[in-house]
């Protein structure tokens, strides 16, 4: 799998963070400076280690698949793994949850990392899925860092200023481009 085709996986990814961070931001009274690094610490940091796990993972079992010579089944795990991702992106804008747009002057990190544990296994499918397409580990891992700590910070300012309207567009193209990412396998490598 070329780069670009890791970045846009890992950016469809992301853009899940971007709509958690929307709505965070658009609970926040004021963005203060130490919680936005700690938001963009845990996020980078949980982002990074769980692509890197999964990766490892798939890494691991195509190992021992290449000497088989059976690279084909962890291509099609690929591409199930980014169209399924890809159309739970689309569920989740279709049902689109509604939030009570409220300010609140107090962060409850509880639930914040309750939301984000809740989402971290499909990060993790999407290292398997990347893993199993042999891509490359320290790219993979650069770019999810930088791309989860921008979507972070845009996310938060975004919610902050003007609402949570634009999670349901975030989650619409982020389905895009993991179905995009599964096509590519679909098409290019089988």
């Amino acid at each position: 799998m070329n780069m670009i085709e890791q970045i846009i996986v890992v950016l469809g990814i992301s853009l899940e963070v971007f709509g958690a961070m929307e709505c965070q931001g658009s609970l926040m009274a004021k963005i203060e400076k130490r919680q936005l690094i700690m938001f963009c610490s845990i996020l980078a940091a949980g982002q990074t280690v769980t692509l890197g796990i999964g990766h490892f993972l798939a890494r691991f079992l195509s190992r021992y698949r290449a000497q088989t010579g059976e690279n084909f089944l962890g291509q099609v795990i690929a591409a199930a793994i980014l169209l399924f991702l890809g159309i739970r992106l689309f569920h989740k804008a279709w049902k689109n949850e509604g939030l009570l747009e409220r300010r609140e002057e107090k962060f409850e990190v509880k639930r914040f990392l309750g939301m984000y544990l809740g989402n971290i296994l499909f990060t993790f499918l999407a290292g398997v899925a990347l893993g199993f397409l042999g891509s490359s580990i320290l790219p993979l891992l650069i770019a999810g860092f930088v791309l989860t700590i921008l979507v972070t910070v845009v996310g938060m300012y975004t919610g902050y200023r003007l609402g949570f309207e634009y999670k349901m567009r975030a989650y619409v193209f982020g389905g895009l481009l993991l179905m995009a990412g599964g096509a590519a396998v679909v098409f290019g490598y089988m």
